[in-house]
């Protein structure tokens, strides 16, 4: 039983140092992790800017079908970079698209420009036979990844093309084997690669760069080159915080003062376990931040909703489980065995409530987009920490400290005194 004694104090260290993590970060020439104060907010809480993209070099007004699949391209590249609180509006009037997105976490000067280059690249992509005739456009791209190939021990960039691109790539590759097909961006030359055979199942790789970085380069840029049409940035605005420049030091003071009532309550309440819980939330809050910090996600209003309802069912978890004990405590059991038991019968209803939100948030990752997005994936790491937090790290440091002599007695899980 001793073994368990030292447990407590293990993940105590591991939480101060997710916590520490996750609140000031870690630079150095290895790793860069940012902290809280590194993530990425939406419009709403810091401002980002507006830009007001054109077709360049179109001799005739944009179809509405072409404008539609622009934006849909722009929409999943701003998927792809994490940036999940925008606005993708088509004019289809004046044939243009409006572009509302939030600052990097390191933007400092608020330069719209710099900004605007991180959409990457807005020219039309064309693959082209030796003689300069176009065979397949970059519309007829369904898929550009980049994938690492074991025989050859290298990373190569995998295309998959739609059924009309299938077919041009299929007749192109036939009469060009030991040719090359040149790649361009409006009139660059990005890539050049030889036709070694035809391809026939609309799927081709890309072989032969140098490093993953360079494939991982060259697979992003074709994937934003499938626009119909190369487009320009006709002007650009800043956009001010739609909350206020102040939502978001309110929103941090409302959370902290929330999570202190939140632990008095528990350590008047629940006592043992109630310590035992603010622990754990610690652990809940520091994992939900550099989950948001690392891959930076945008943080939105809907993610901050979704945040606040994984703590609160982090909160319910550890409440189902104390009064659990309490409840075996009653009926005689003794103190280990109310341990055991209570975490056992409480996992059920934990495990019940929890599942069902993590199938909804699945769901809203798969089939949704921009702050839907913020808000599935908040909640689908909230839910995950709930486990680890609220089950796993909860459980483990309350038997630790029933190890000890001072924490055996049954009134600081919340059993009555003995009359």
């Amino acid at each position: 039983m001793n073994k368990f004694k030292p447990v407590f104090f293990i993940v105590a260290l591991i939480i101060v140092g997710i916590a520490y993590t996750a609140f000031f970060g870690i630079k150095s020439s290895f790793i860069n992790i940012k902290s809280a104060k590194e993530m990425r907010y939406g419009i709403d809480i810091r401002g980002g800017v507006e830009a007001v993209y054109a077709p360049k070099d179109l001799d005739r007004n944009p179809t509405s079908d072409e404008l539609e699949s622009a934006r849909q391209i722009i929409e999943t590249r701003l998927d792809t970079k994490n940036i999940l609180d925008r606005e993708v509006t088509v004019d289809q009037q004046n044939g243009t698209i409006l572009v509302r997105f939030p600052w990097k976490s390191d933007e400092a000067d608020f330069n719209p420009q710099t900004a605007i280059a991180e959409l990457g690249e807005t020219a039309r992509l064309t693959f082209r036979d030796p003689d300069g005739n176009v065979i397949v456009e970059g519309k007829n791209v369904k898929k550009s990844t980049t994938v690492y190939d074991s025989t050859s021990q290298e990373s190569v960039v995998h295309l998959e093309f739609d059924d009309e691109g299938k077919k041009a790539f299929s007749d192109a590759t036939g009469r060009l084997i030991n040719q090359r097909i040149g790649i361009y961006m409006d009139e660059t030359l990005i890539s050049n690669p030889t036709v070694k055979t035809q391809i026939t199942e609309g799927q081709a790789s890309i072989t032969g760069l140098e490093s993953t970085e360079a494939a991982k380069a060259l697979a992003d840029k074709i994937s934003s080159g499938a626009l119909p049409f190369s487009l320009e940035s006709k002007n650009h605005s800043i956009i001010s915080p739609s909350l206020g420049s102040g939502a978001l030091k309110v929103m941090v003071n409302a959370g902290t003062m929330a999570f202190i009532l939140v632990c008095i309550f528990m350590l008047l309440y629940y006592r043992l376990p109630g310590f035992v819980a603010c622990i754990a939330l610690i652990l809940h809050v520091a994992g939900q931040l550099l989950a948001l910090s690392v891959p930076q996600f945008t943080l939105t209003l809907p993610g901050i909703t979704a945040v606040i309802l994984s703590i609160g069912m982090g909160v319910d978890a550890n409440i189902i489980t104390a009064e659990r004990i309490k409840e075996e405590l009653k009926n005689g059991k003794t103190l280990k065995g109310a341990i055991d038991s209570g975490y056992h019968k409480a996992f059920t209803a934990v495990f019940d409530g929890n599942i069902t939100v993590l199938i909804v948030a699945v769901m809203l990752m798969i089939f949704g987009s921009g702050t839907m997005l913020s808000f599935g994936y908040s909640l689908i790491t909230g839910v995950i920490l709930n486990f680890v937090a609220s089950v796993l790290a909860s459980r483990l440091m309350t038997k630790s400290l029933s190890q000890f002599d001072i924490f055996k007695n049954p009134i600081l899980y919340g059993a009555r005194r003995a009359k």
